[in-house]
């Protein structure tokens, strides 16, 4: 018995001994700073040759001055054996790398000394030397794709309508450059998206052949397919973009486009895919579905057509499932019936029997496996923290590689050995600077709505933790509304920076989150704020009871986007917080539907125009309760954000000072949905804090 006493004794002794140790090893760190956090290194997708033995990839070193930012491609071997070095010293950037079939090559995009435009230039990695630029076309070269036998390149460019070749686009160039007026036109959707307005230039592949002399080929110039006034790739914050493939035998090409843009204001459009002969000639339409195909990718053997596919019905949100595609009849069977979460990523084993794919879950993303023909997806190995993102699988290898990063992580390369279920990263750029700072995981909690609902939340401690102190919440509630928060790096919100001066955080997955399965997004759909809220605000004193650290007297709330929304939501209907931040949010539904970049999504989550049921889109409009508004408020937007336009701000602002809620008014000209620039996000998150500070 004495020996058991003092073996217990021991125990406990080694347990105090350790939280002691932990500390005052936690009290040795850093507390995260916005300099520390915005220098990471940024470590891009990776690009792994076609034999498995080497991972291309780009690696951005940041700095507030954009001038003095750097961003080159660098090569590790997939062993692990050697540490990263760098490919490219240039100025300027390098984007979509892409290995030649024989794995000597490498093809990227790249607007270098001498270019008015992007090219496409090819580095030699085998023999080394300088990359050598294959592309000479004034609209410029983005995306490169090697045909299957190494000896040309598929690429993207804009051009102007009509034209036929380069000197076409030249032409047409320096007559608008010429016109003595400046002016946009339109008769038709789309007029903006994102940060810019939408203009007459079309996304267009070309053909460069790899010989001496050899011009771009465009193949769809004069087609009757980019002629049709609805035709257009998917429109992104830059260019629109088409995503395509080589056919197996290189005699054509496949991708996918849309005709029926022009119908954005009152129906879904679509993006069918389509097939072009390298030899020129019209385009075929390959399938008839009514939604949009994405991604297309060949199988291994060249047989099989696969691409994700999100169909158009009466719901707001749809999951992005993986069909196969019967390029004879363009029928697509669907392979992922039995995965309720969105397919982000997917790519074959050199067999072509299984594939490998990722999917979001509960505030990860995590790696499912498939048989390639379909059938049940599982889980392919455990994970209990981050997200596997970019995944990837060499042409003649059975190795997988991936981005990993979580919220106390940025973003690496790992390579997956999904036999052994465990993964090894390749890159650590910046693990030294990580190991200085003081930040803990995110920890993990459900609660059940009063609708019933299984709710998932995360919780972040702030540095210097104690859990015999008492601490303020911040309730940051996500964008979307159909995407979540997860266990991952963010720089836009960083949740140890707002938690860095001594405050918890809490994120919650509120219906219409994605990673919880289709419905759980879809019951978002007429019910546009109201429950959201009411399951942030209840998630609030559930984290109140659970955690005794949280000081439930001193609460805020702050979001961006559909987060502002609801952030003005909070302003409307509740005094639940002492104060709130609203980015990028609405105020107006109405003004919001007018304004706005896209509409109809809009109009469907409502189930009318609001002229014809106004009292829906006034009992969830923050604007109607202008009366109740009294939070003090912090209102932020970016000047060219189209997504949610100034307007909404103004409009809000307007508001606010009428009613005479003590409340502060940014706008960042330079800025769009987001703010990107280094010097403004400084300048945000100092002005974030101390809104926090002054109200806590």
């Amino acid at each position: 018995m004495p020996n058991k006493i003092n073996f217990n004794r021991l125990i406990l002794l080694i347990a105090i001994c350790f939280i002691f140790a932990q500390t005052a090893f936690s009290q040795g760190k850093d507390v995260i700073t916005h300099e520390s956090m915005w220098l990471m290194k940024r470590v891009g997708a990776p690009v792994p040759s076609p034999d498995g033995k080497w991972v291309v990839f780009s690696m951005t070193e940041p700095a507030y001055d954009e001038k003095e930012q750097a961003s080159d491609l660098w090569i590790v071997p997939a062993d692990g054996s050697a540490k990263p070095r760098r490919l490219t010293f240039s100025k300027a950037g390098e984007g979509g790398a892409a290995w030649s079939p024989d794995g000597k090559r490498i093809a990227f995009s790249a607007k270098r000394e001498g270019d008015d435009a992007a090219q496409i230039y090819v580095l030699n990695v085998e023999e080394g030397g300088e990359a050598i630029r294959v592309t000479n076309i004034s609209t410029g070269a983005r995306n490169p794709n090697w045909r299957p036998d190494g000896g040309a390149i598929l690429f993207a460019s804009s051009v102007y309508p009509g034209t036929m070749n380069d000197e076409d686009n030249k032409k047409a160039a320096t007559e608008r450059k010429n016109r003595k007026y400046k002016a946009r036109v339109f008769d038709s959707f789309p007029v903006r998206n994102w940060d810019r307005w939408i203009d007459e230039m079309q996304t267009h592949l070309f053909v460069q052949e790899l010989q001496d002399g050899a011009k771009a080929k465009d193949l769809l110039a004069g087609t009757k397919l980019v002629a049709e006034k609805g035709f257009g790739g998917a429109i992104g914050s830059g260019n629109d973009e088409i995503g395509a493939v080589w056919s197996p035998d290189g005699n054509s090409v496949f991708f996918n486009a849309s005709t029926d843009r022009t119908n954005g204001a009152f129906a879904e459009t679509t993006m069918e895919i389509f097939q072009v002969s390298t030899n020129g000639g019209e385009p075929k339409q390959i399938t008839k579905a009514d939604g949009s195909y994405g991604r297309p990718t060949f199988s291994p053997d060249g047989k099989t057509l696969y691409a994700t596919f999100n169909p158009n019905n009466d719901k707001v949100f749809n999951i992005s499932k993986l069909v196969s595609i019967d390029t004879a009849t363009g029928n697509h069977k669907i392979l992922t019936t039995n995965l309720d979460n969105s397919v982000n990523s997917f790519a074959f084993t050199p067999d072509g029997k299984t594939i490998y794919l990722t999917a979001e879950d509960a505030g990860l993303e995590k790696v499912y496996s498939m048989p390639a023909t379909g059938g049940n997806v599982t889980l392919a190995m455990e994970q209990t923290k981050g997200c596997y993102t970019n995944l990837v699988i060499p042409a003649k290898a059975n190795a997988v590689f991936a981005n990993w990063d979580s919220a106390i992580n940025p973003p690496e390369i790992f390579k997956l050995d999904l036999a052994a279920k465990t993964s090894k990263a390749l890159t650590e750029f910046n693990k030294d600077a990580l190991a200085k700072w003081d930040v803990a995981p995110v920890q993990h909690f459900w609660f059940t709505s009063k609708g019933g609902k299984k709710i998932h939340n995360m919780l972040v401690t702030p540095p210097k933790f104690d859990a015999n102190k008492k601490y303020p919440l911040i309730v940051l509630m996500h964008g979307g509304p159909h995407s979540q928060w997860r266990d991952n790096w963010g720089i836009r919100w960083n949740y140890h920076l707002i938690a860095s001066p001594g405050y918890v955080v809490l994120l919650t997955n509120y219906t219409g989150s994605t990673g919880f399965g289709e419905k759980f997004a879809q019951d978002i759909q007429g019910d546009p704020l109201k429950t959201p809220g009411d399951e942030i605000n209840q998630a609030a004193d559930e984290a109140i009871k659970k955690y005794s650290f949280i000081d439930g007297s001193r609460q805020c709330a702050a979001g961006a986007s559909y987060g502002g929304h609801l952030a003005n939501w909070m302003e409307a209907s509740t005094t639940h917080y002492k104060c709130l931040v609203a980015h990028a949010g609405l105020v107006n539904l109405v003004s919001q539907w007018g304004t706005s970049d896209t509409v109809y999504g809009r109009e469907k989550n409502m189930g009318s125009p609001w002229w014809e049921n106004a009292k829906i889109w006034q009992e969830q409009n923050p604007a109607a309760y202008a009366k109740n508004f009294k939070t003090p408020i912090l209102v932020t937007v970016g000047e060219q954000d189209f997504r949610v336009p100034l307007n909404n701000s103004l409009e809000n602002w307007s508001i606010l000072q009428r009613m005479k809620v003590p409340s502060r008014l940014i706008v960042f000209p330079d800025a769009n949905h987001w703010i990107l620039k280094g010097e403004d996000s400084r300048f945000f998150y100092s002005e974030l804090l101390g809104w926090f500070k002054k109200y806590l």
